[in-house]
């Protein structure tokens, strides 16, 4: 079984492989939330490439960092970092980009690239299936599937990392892990299905208010028609999730890859066989948990105890 890296696992996958990568767990915690900073050599290129062809256009059309920034939406320093690549725009902030400056396209041809560039190596493959999924299912834990975080609880895990962030780093990987959520909103709607270990509902990442708030939200995210929300309780004695978290995704040819972490390595899996065995796993770990109904009714006891 052959191993590769990032996107090149998915070109690859039709002969079965495993990408697998060292990462930094806590920055995948949640299924990969990377930074808004290049994450590795390859990405590093990309990322000086486009803020050099970024330049050459301001510098074309006359414009200063201060104006040109003024017109984004963004401070001179910013767009300083956008030019140097050390920080990454976001696909709306290239196109407005692209826009101001009359590119023509010129610069939203680099898109997908630099978008990916934000992302650990070991996470550019789940990041591309994310945006290409017609299904995804997951077993939560210890910790929530970045999908599903709140803004509050996403810092209250970043502010756990030891040695601490910096705040900017803080601020590029809430981003970063917000943009993911857009599945949410995507037309057509993949399904998407969530197993939460019982603990997820309990640990106040974050404080007493933040869990409170992530609660709510994932009722709120629960009433979405291609949304299904289960909860794994404490006292089943059957649990098939036991080996811990993982997603399965499959995309629109039927093709079901997995992505799954343990102590910071991140493994995306491409063998057609391994797909289908977890999501026969997945089956099996939704048929042992509460049903959607009675997790949403588990959710809202825990709002209403003190």
């Amino acid at each position: 079984m052959s191993k590769r890296t990032g996107a090149d696992a998915l070109a690859g996958g039709e002969d079965g492989g495993t990408v697998v990568s060292v990462g930094d767990g806590w920055e995948s915690d949640d299924g990969g939330g990377g930074a808004r900073r290049p994450e590795d050599g390859a990405g590093k290129g990309v990322v000086a490439a486009f803020g050099q062809t970024l330049k050459t256009l301001r510098l074309r059309e006359g414009l200063d960092r201060a104006e040109f920034g003024s017109r984004i939406g963004y401070s001179a320093a910013t767009v300083a970092s956008f030019e140097q690549g050390r920080r990454i725009p976001s696909p709306r902030t290239i196109e407005r980009a692209d826009e101001v400056l009359g590119a023509d396209g010129l610069l939203c041809v680099w898109k997908e690239e630099v978008e990916r560039a934000q992302y650990p190596v070991f996470f550019q493959g789940m990041a591309t299936l994310e945006k290409e999924a017609v299904e995804l299912v997951s077993y939560s834990m210890p910790v929530l599937n970045g999908l599903l975080q709140t803004e509050e609880y996403m810092r209250g895990l970043l502010g756990m990392r030891r040695p601490p962030l910096d705040e900017e780093t803080t601020e590029q990987r809430v981003a970063a892990r917000l943009a993911r959520q857009d599945i949410f909103d995507r037309w057509p709607a993949p399904f998407l299905s969530f197993v939460l270990d019982e603990s997820l509902l309990r640990r106040p990442y974050g404080g007493k208010a933040a869990l409170r708030g992530q609660l709510e939200h994932l009722l709120l995210i629960g009433q979405k028609r291609n949304v299904e929300i289960q909860v794994m309780p404490l006292d089943r004695e059957d649990n098939a999730g036991v080996n811990g978290p993982f997603t399965v995704v499959t995309r629109k040819d039927g093709k079901k890859f997995v992505y799954a972490e343990a102590r910071g390595i991140g493994s995306l899996e491409t063998d057609p066989e391994q797909g289908v065995l977890a999501a026969a796993l997945y089956g099996i770990i939704r048929s042992q948990a509460l049903s959607p109904r009675e997790s949403t009714e588990f959710i809202e006891r825990l709002l209403g105890s003190p």
